[in-house]
């Protein structure tokens, strides 16, 4: 599917067929084309939990306010991310690069990051924010639904899968085949509201 199309299909849909699964190959290839997303200093700090177990989908879809999508969508991934990520051999995630970029980006990962919670934790929502859309929008170019999720008890899902100490969960994305078509969009703000040039207005 065009990228435009894609990008423009794309729905949030809350009604699966609990019948169809995704193949392993297909599961494959979506989780291959998230990992293409960009990070920061290229730590790659997301984390996919791809929940399997039909018991533990049950549990979390309590968690989450009992939505169906949950327990119903073809596959339920929990974006998460490693918070310590940049402190993990640092050294892998520029392998590749030249030598004099190596000396320049592995202290510079430190800097940035040393001694900065909120920065750790804004870096996660942000890179796991577009791994979901990479997810999302490779779904829909396989003909496939989704729905990015935020409405359950972070806390409690933290639990159930054994969350460690140093990551967070950023959203949930289910993906699947759609039993019906998305509602027609709410209603989209005009693009003067939303695109400012140059700088805001003076208050």
């Amino acid at each position: 599917m065009d990228t435009q199309l894609a990008i423009q299909s794309r729905r949030a849909v809350k009604q699966f067929d609990p019948q169809h699964r995704l193949s392993e190959q297909e599961v494959e290839s979506l989780i291959s084309l998230a990992m293409l997303s960009p990070t920061a200093f290229n730590i790659q700090h997301w984390r996919f939990v791809i929940v399997r177990d039909p018991a533990l989908r049950q549990q979390i879809r309590q968690a989450a306010w009992n939505q169906a999508q949950v327990t119903d969508a073809s596959l339920l991934v929990i974006l998460c991310a490693d918070l310590k990520a940049w402190q993990r051999q640092p050294e892998r995630y520029w392998r590749n690069a030249p030598q004099a970029a190596q000396d320049f980006l592995l202290p510079a990962i430190h800097d940035y990051y040393h001694g900065k919670p909120q920065v750790e934790r804004d870096e996660a929502m942000r890179s796991c924010g577009m791994a979901a859309q990479t997810l999302m929008l490779s779904a829909k170019a396989m003909g496939y639904d989704s729905c990015p999720m935020d409405g359950f008890d972070f806390a409690e899902v933290g639990k159930l899968i054994r969350l460690p100490a140093d990551h967070v969960i950023s959203m949930f994305v289910a993906i699947g085949k759609a039993l019906q078509s998305a509602q027609p969009r709410g209603g989209q703000l005009a693009q003067q509201e939303v695109v400012i040039t140059d700088r805001f207005d003076s208050l």
